[in-house]
């Protein structure tokens, strides 16, 4: 059987959605997810080579470079807590409810690794 596309509900193959609230959600994601994509994935650039970067100057500078690793990552959780844009393959296979959720876990996960390096670096000082 197919899926629905937002909430993953066994449908028939000659639908795309199981209800008319499922269709309404898919395209608000879409739209907001178009709306927002480039300016997420600038900043998630930039995070991801802070992060890199600062994993580099940690093996010089203890202090600067764990603060490189921490606010990136906290930066990183706040954005895709407030916004989770979950890639197009996660979408197919869990589509686009779960995604979501899985996109927040990570988020929270993000964040909180994020915390937890920046208190330690201020506790080490």
């Amino acid at each position: 059987m197919k899926k629905c596309e937002y909430c993953a509900k066994e449908i028939s193959y000659h639908e795309m959605y199981c209800r008319d609230e499922c269709q309404t959600k898919a395209n608000d994601f879409y739209d907001m997810r178009d709306k927002i994509s480039k300016i997420i994935g600038v900043f998630n650039g930039i995070c991801v080579m802070s992060i890199g970067i600062g994993l580099f100057v940690f093996s010089f500078l203890k202090e600067v470079g764990a603060y490189m690793v921490a606010i990136p990552m906290v930066i990183l959780g706040i954005l895709f807590l407030l916004f989770p844009v979950p890639a197009d393959v996660m979408i197919q296979k869990y589509k686009i409810e779960k995604s979501l959720k899985i996109t927040r876990i990570i988020a929270l996960i993000l964040l909180a690794l994020g915390i937890i390096a920046t208190i330690v670096t201020i506790i080490a000082i």
